[in-house]
């Protein structure tokens, strides 16, 4: 029977990958991921010698055709993220969705593991027992319809995440909209080595993430 398996992967440190994992990884007949070059690493890491497709979000129709071929025929096939869990923040829900509308006798099957954005709330000191997941602010356009969105969350905590390219800026736009003493919590690497945690004002935030070339990927959780 036709299997789909959505994995999940290491977020920073290989180590966090599951026996399970890795054993559905060895055992599939193909994975599509966000990017082969990460996942290559990964398989590379274990000894995986399975083949890997890219699964485009703009052109997703290549992946789809190969993956309605290959389930139709019985295979198993394997669907990972950049990293992390597939379908948060990534573009692997539409694979997901595409399954479930066209093969409904294909079984989906999920590989809980890492992911960022749990990863971050259990550190942050913050209550989780609510919280709102925004993903990343838009690059460009429609950022201060953003903020003004996080603005009127005030209840519970709200998580973003940031790339370095962006993330001095996204901060002072949100002590802008939230106020200078607005109190978040920021991981960076996290499991990786050089992981950083920083808790403080968003004033502290912009004076401390504006210190020199700043590498690695952020989670941003505002009280």
């Amino acid at each position: 029977m036709s299997i789909l398996y959505v994995v999940a992967t290491p977020i920073g440190n290989l180590g966090d990958i599951s026996g399970r994992a890795l054993e559905i990884l060895k055992s599939s007949d193909l994975i599509f991921a966000e990017d082969t070059r990460v996942t290559q690493k990964i398989l590379n890491h274990f000894e995986i010698a399975v083949p890997i497709r890219r699964y485009n979000e703009h052109k997703p129709e290549k992946a789809f055709k190969e993956a309605e071929k290959l389930l139709r025929e019985g295979k198993e096939i394997v669907l990972v993220s950049d990293s992390g869990t597939p379908g948060i923040s990534d573009p692997g829900g539409k694979m997901v969705e595409f399954v479930q509308k066209n093969l409904p006798n294909t079984k989906i099957r999920v590989v809980p593991g890492p992911s960022a954005v749990v990863a971050a709330l259990s550190v942050s000191g913050m209550p989780a027992n609510e919280f709102t997941f925004l993903g990343y602010p838009p690059a460009k356009n429609k950022r201060r319809k953003f903020f003004g969105r996080v603005a009127e969350i005030k209840t519970r905590p709200v998580v973003l995440y940031e790339s370095p390219h962006r993330v001095e800026r996204t901060l002072r736009e949100l002590a802008e909209v939230l106020g200078d003493d607005k109190e978040v919590f920021i991981g960076r690497e996290l499991t990786k080595i050089y992981e950083e945690h920083f808790r403080g004002s968003l004033e502290e935030a912009v004076c401390h993430f504006e210190k020199g070339k700043i590498k690695g990927e952020f989670v941003i959780i505002i009280e």
